[in-house]
């Protein structure tokens, strides 16, 4: 939600809040961005009515603010509702999904596609570090997003990336998590099936075959799927840690390198 917010204001959005609390690194990053939250929720918040709420999945019904919401009928969305609304247009957009590794992946996706000057877009959960912030609006055609499997919101209850109209899909991991909302692995697979579902047939799954659960998905994809892994079309050869950094040779195939 901060990284939202902060991008939203450099589009030209006035924009504020409210929340429960505030703790770091959140707090620094909304006030070194000129983005006043205001701490614990009431109605008076929301006076004037702004154009438009968004409302994050740690509130529900019987929230002040939502209250005030309904009751004036003020527009409001979930948070992907608004990033679906707001941010990708006419963009075409990367999404990185998975149990683990989502904000690392698409962090790395936005500084390759930045540094091969494709000027892209991209908002991730965290600080993604070559950038020392977790969002960028550029003029080029990709967006880069991080695909939550977590509902949206109390109105919203699908997981976050169906919002997402993905052309690329880069799946990391999949297993049993957030069991506060879902029953069982079975119920988080059919989740991950339903971004399979929204990815057109001229789009792209890239998909970790080293993982179990990744490797049994992949044939219900209906667009062209590339493998990475031990096992999968590209892999990593000649790993080499150093204090500077990780480097390795990435090869397409059991013979060819790249």
């Amino acid at each position: 939600m901060a990284q939202t917010a902060l991008l939203l204001q450099e589009m030209g959005y006035a924009v504020s809040g409210s929340d429960a609390s505030l703790h770091p690194p959140t707090d620094r990053l909304l006030q070194d961005g000129d983005i006043v939250v205001k701490e614990g929720y009431d109605a008076s918040h929301l006076s004037p009515p702004p154009d438009l709420v968004v409302i994050g999945n740690a509130v529900s019904r019987g929230n002040s603010e939502v209250e005030a919401v309904l009751d004036n009928a003020i527009p409001y969305l979930s948070l992907p509702g608004l990033i679906e609304e707001a941010l990708l247009g006419k963009k075409r957009s990367a999404v990185v999904a998975g149990t683990h590794g989502k904000t690392t992946t698409a962090s790395l996706l936005a500084w390759l596609l930045f540094s091969g000057g494709l000027d892209p877009s991209f908002l991730v959960g965290g600080m993604a570090l070559n950038f020392e912030r977790g969002y960028r609006l550029g003029k080029g055609r990709w967006t880069v997003l991080e695909g939550d499997e977590y509902d949206s919101a109390f109105f919203d209850k699908g997981p976050k990336f169906l919002h997402y109209r993905p052309q690329i899909v880069i799946m990391t991991s999949i297993e049993y998590d957030h069991a506060d909302i879902y029953q069982d692995l079975g119920a988080v697979k059919s989740a991950f099936n339903q971004l399979l579902d929204i990815i057109p047939k001229k789009g792209i799954l890239i998909a970790n075959t080293d993982d179990g659960v990744v490797r049994d998905m992949v044939s219900a994809a209906p667009c062209s799927v590339e493998t990475f892994g031990t096992a999968g079309r590209w892999s990593h050869k000649g790993v080499k840690v150093t204090s500077e950094g990780t480097a390795f040779r990435l090869q397409q195939g059991s013979e060819g390198g790249a």
